[in-house]
């Protein structure tokens, strides 16, 4: 082992020299006790007591901390990055060169105008742009720049757009900006012919907001100290003023604001993961009096959309595990006005709805696999939109005015690049408008995709979608990629991601476990992964890690397991729950310190997520279930596999201070395993770097570290400290 220095005791230039110490965190016990348990974080000292203010502006941070945090850069940087420059280079290159630099969407006709983000060759950020509607599909017509983010972002280290629109006479736009990845937006209002302020701007903003129909004001949806979307405002575009349209008293539940399709009517919502409740006013109103479609009842949600006069409405209400679709008149107060449309089906999933005059389109899945199902308006006839291939990704698109008949899908697949579809409503017509492009080539034929069930450790049959060059092996001789989520009802999509394609074209076989958490099965499928049964996500994607073992797609020594964020979580459970199975382990932005997390209800997201994970604080049965499994509190001395852990400093989801204390943790009490590369952005949050290029350089890192674990770097050893 490597001579280690302790960060407490020597300053942080010592720590960078090369060749480098392993970085020691100093331990500070720290002791909380409740709901009768207690329990001592070493680490606790990570955490930022300003943590708000860092968030904001990270050259507030703690000395110490920010001491730490670079020493372990700069550990990662020598150790792991350093050795791999050629190959990351290359890596970046060949994801690079996949990409249509000069890209644009396909244009979203709304009224006069076609409106649409295109990128500059070589550019990092999107053009907003529109065209004459008669023109939307002529790329060579003339065009109008709204917002040219390569040059809005000159100077800034991070750069994120949130929502933006025009107003409903077209003559404004508005626009949510980010430039610190804390996701504290402030939105811009200017007039598009004179390029100038049009209002003063909006601070402390969520990053989504909607316009009244008349254009004199804006609905925007508040973000308060904590982080949280907690309120909506009326903002009068000539006096300044705000105006407080509604206030969620319970810090457990987020707001938003959205418009229907028709226009006619403005949304705001108030939710949690389980628990929803709609609100309304007319879009033409100001200081408007909002009316409620139906209280709030815990565990049951409900959306609307607005069709043929009334409110269509998606829901799991009277048991309704699945969803089924209701319809309620605009003055309607309770569920007891809701009238059954579309009947729950066990198994079949709905997704949502999409309004247009005639037609109301629905996203359904069944046994994994998506499908669009179109309603007509004059006799309930129903048709479906699917494909054939074992597993793919489907997504509906607005696209059009809500009069005009033409629906817009998107449809991909691990082997086909992004097809966007507009679909004739009337004719059932499929116009093939844009085929992703992929520069330095791709022939699908040369790839396989498959969909396999693996059993868990109950017998049920876990979906595993899978994607290999044809001249990969199935002889145990592959590496794997082995990628999961698994919480929030999520399912990670059966897509076409071009940098998959640099594994693959290596020999690796990339896999998407779609573990209960999830929805890939249903809604039962989310509720069997969740609270007292969370240990089902993680036993299933171990079950199906040997199953795959067993079948020949690859071997223990050669699996790197990849998740973030709430999969970073599934990462650290599964490390501790079998190590041996994997060569290597990605953990980004991970989830990893549920116990304490969940037991701060100060942090954004906490309050929201006791429905998810338990609450610690009220509930020793919830503090047992959360200890039982929380990858922080359960490091034991074993030998771990090589690990490389992700943060953002910034991030108000996943906090900087996560990772950082699980790294620490685990370089302490498991000294044997690893090494750990920890690798904290001190310039970005929750999504990492902000521009389409510098995001596959970080993406270029990951896959170097995969291709390091399995034995294909020779200049990086990952056997040892």
């Amino acid at each position: 082992m490597t001579e280690k220095t302790d960060l407490a005791a020597a300053p942080a230039a010592e720590a960078i020299e090369a060749p480098p110490a392993v970085p020691v965190a100093k331990r500070v016990d720290f002791e909380t006790t409740q709901v009768g348990r207690t329990r001592v974080d070493p680490y606790h000292w990570m955490k930022d007591d300003a943590w708000q203010e860092v968030m904001r502006d990270p050259s507030v941070l703690r000395a110490d901390i920010r001491e730490y945090l670079e020493a372990e850069n700069a550990y990662t940087k020598a150790r792991l990055e350093a050795p791999t420059a050629d190959l990351r280079e290359t890596l970046f290159q060949e994801m690079k060169g996949r990409i249509k630099e000069d890209d644009a969407t396909v244009p979203e006709i709304d009224g006069p105008f076609a409106y649409y983000s295109r990128y500059r060759e070589g550019g990092e950020y999107p053009i907003i742009a529109r065209r004459d509607a008669a023109d939307a599909f002529n790329p060579d017509a003339d065009e109008t720049i709204l917002l040219d983010g390569d040059k809005m972002s000159e100077g800034a280290d991070y750069f994120s757009f949130g929502s933006i629109d025009t107003s409903p006479d077209h003559s404004l736009i508005a626009y949510a900006l980010d430039t610190q990845g804390s996701e504290f937006y402030t939105v811009t209002i200017t007039n598009i012919e004179t390029g100038k302020a049009a209002a003063q701007s909006i601070s402390d903003s969520y990053g989504s907001f909607e316009w009244s129909e008349d254009g004199k004001s804006i609905f925007w949806v508040h973000r308060d100290e904590n982080a949280r979307p907690d309120a909506v405002y009326e903002r009068n575009l000539d006096t300044g003023e705000d105006t407080l349209i509604y206030e969620e008293k319970d810090p457990g539940f987020f707001v938003g604001v959205s418009k229907s399709a028709n226009r006619e009517k403005i949304f705001v919502t108030s939710s949690n993961h389980t628990t929803s409740e709609w609100h309304w006013f007319d879009a033409n109103a100001h200081n408007p009096t909002l009316h409620t479609i139906a209280p709030r009842e815990d565990g049951v949600e409900y959306s609307a959309v607005v069709w043929d006069g009334q409110f269509y409405i998606t829901t799991n209400s009277g048991g309704a595990v699945d969803f089924k679709v209701v319809r309620a008149p605009f003055d309607a107060t309770s569920r007891d006005q809701w009238k059954d449309v579309i009947a729950h089906r066990p198994g079949t999933l709905i997704l949502g709805l999409q309004a247009q005059n005639d037609y109301l389109s629905r996203m359904e899945r069944e046994n994994g696999l998506p499908r669009i199902v179109v309603r007509a308006r004059t006799d309930g006839a129903e048709h479906e939109i699917s494909f054939d291939e074992a597993a793919y990704d489907l997504g509906l698109d607005s696209g059009y005015d809500y009069d005009v008949p033409m629906l817009r899908f998107e449809y991909a697949s691990p082997t086909t690049p992004d097809q966007v579809y507009d679909y004739d409503l009337n004719t059932h017509e499929r116009i093939l408008r844009k085929t992703r492009e992929v520069p330095s080539g791709h022939n699908p034929d040369d790839y396989v995709s498959e969909r396999v069930m693996a059993p868990s450790w109950d017998g049920v049959d876990v979906p595993v979608t899978l994607l290999r060059h044809k001249d990969t092996p199935v002889d145990g001789t592959a590496p794997m990629l082995f990628y999961g989520y698994g919480s929030y009802g999520i399912t990670i999509p059966a897509d076409f991601r071009t940098s998959r394609l640099s594994l693959v074209d290596r020999g690796f076989v990339y896999a998407i476990v779609h573990p209960r958490g999830g929805m890939a099965k249903g809604y039962q499928w989310y509720l069997d992964g969740k609270l007292e049964k969370k240990a089902n996500t993680f036993k299933d994607f171990v079950a199906a890690g040997h199953f795959l073992v067993d079948k020949g797609y690859s071997a223990p020594d050669k699996v790197v397991a990849m998740g973030g964020s709430a999969g970073g979580l599934l990462m650290g459970a599964v490390s501790n729950m079998d190590p041996d199975l994997f060569a290597g382990i990605i953990a980004a932005v991970p989830f990893v310190d549920v116990i304490n997390t969940m037991s701060d209800k100060s942090l954004p997201l906490t309050p929201p997520e006791w429905p998810e994970w338990g609450n610690p604080l009220t509930s020793a049965e919830d503090y047992d279930q959360i200890a039982a499994y929380s990858p922080y509190d359960n490091v034991t001395a074993q030998t771990y596999p090589a690990m490389f852990i992700t943060g953002g400093l910034s991030d108000p989801r996943v906090t900087y201070w996560e990772p950082s204390k699980w790294a620490a943790k685990l370089r302490h009490d498991a000294p044997e395993g690893g090494p750990y590369f920890l690798k904290i952005n001190m310039e970005a949050g929750h999504g990492g770097a902000s521009g389409r290029f510098e995001g596959l350089k970080e993406v270029a890192t990951e896959y170097a570290f995969a291709l390091a674990a399995v034995g294909q770097v020779e200049d990086v050893d990952l056997t040892k400290d």
